[in-house]
């Protein structure tokens, strides 16, 4: 799913415009990052968490030369999804719906 996906399933669940949808979906994904930048965590129950984890700096290697090379320390988003979250997921999948009857005529 594509964030024009999620944008226009909310538009369509709502039963609003695409473009406050929009809005909406912008406003929720922009205060997440704002609370990551700042070193807030954010926790939805039933659903998950996201925080960031820092990095040691290290050392690697370039693939293509084979030169060392230094890595600096750096925080990195994580999400840790909730118990709930990780049960829907792994439990039997939703059978898809059944296939409309043809109007073909008999005869």
């Amino acid at each position: 799913m594509t964030k024009a996906d999620l944008i226009e399933e909310v538009s369509r669940v709502v039963e609003m415009t695409r473009k406050e949808a929009e809005v909406i979906v912008e406003a929720i994904f922009d205060s997440i990052v704002r609370a990551l930048r700042s070193g807030d965590k954010i926790e939805i129950r039933g659903f998950g968490s996201f925080r960031t984890r820092q990095r040691q700096p290290r050392v690697g290697r370039n693939p293509k030369t084979g030169t060392r090379v230094d890595v600096p320390a750096k925080k990195i988003p994580y999400f840790k999804p909730s118990k709930e979250l990780k049960d829907v997921v792994n439990s039997s999948p939703v059978a898809p719906p059944a296939p409309a009857p043809s109007e073909e005529p008999v005869g």
